[in-house]
């Protein structure tokens, strides 16, 4: 063999064992060998910027009258109506735009006060929030 030709004098000498320092178990010799990277947060923040979030959708007069009258419709019949399906938006917390959201949930309660349609999960939306309500 070639390797005999150039390291056959220390090929067959027994391994070193330092006198000083204790041999290193094996999980620490593993831990050295294990993936490291050096861009740390780079891959969430690619994946971030990679995101796509919908803009909000401004409604005109007419289509908030018709939200306004079926949100009246559920305060004055929320007793008989077991649930609504509603369309909403969502913000992002980061960046700006969002995501609509579509839920089929009973009404736990209407703060008209606020704005707010708080659902049986509850979920709260404020009242600007809504593309489409209907009740089931």
């Amino acid at each position: 063999m070639e390797s005999y030709k150039y390291y056959g004098d220390i090929i067959e000498m027994p391994r070193h064992i330092s006198k000083r320092h204790i041999p290193m178990n094996i999980q620490n010799r593993a831990a050295q060998f294990a993936p490291f990277s050096a861009l740390t947060g780079h891959n969430d923040e690619v994946m971030e910027k990679a995101r796509q979030l919908e803009d909000f959708i401004f409604l005109d007069e007419s289509q908030i009258d018709i939200i306004n009258e079926k949100l009246n419709y559920i305060i004055n019949n929320l007793n008989n109506i077991e649930s609504v399906f509603i369309k909403y938006f969502v913000k992002d917390e980061k960046k700006q735009g969002g995501r609509y959201e579509t839920k089929r949930q009973g009404v736990k309660k209407i703060d008209t006060y606020n704005n707010v349609i708080i659902l049986n999960d509850n979920t709260k939306i404020n009242f600007n929030d809504i593309l489409k309500i209907s009740a089931i």
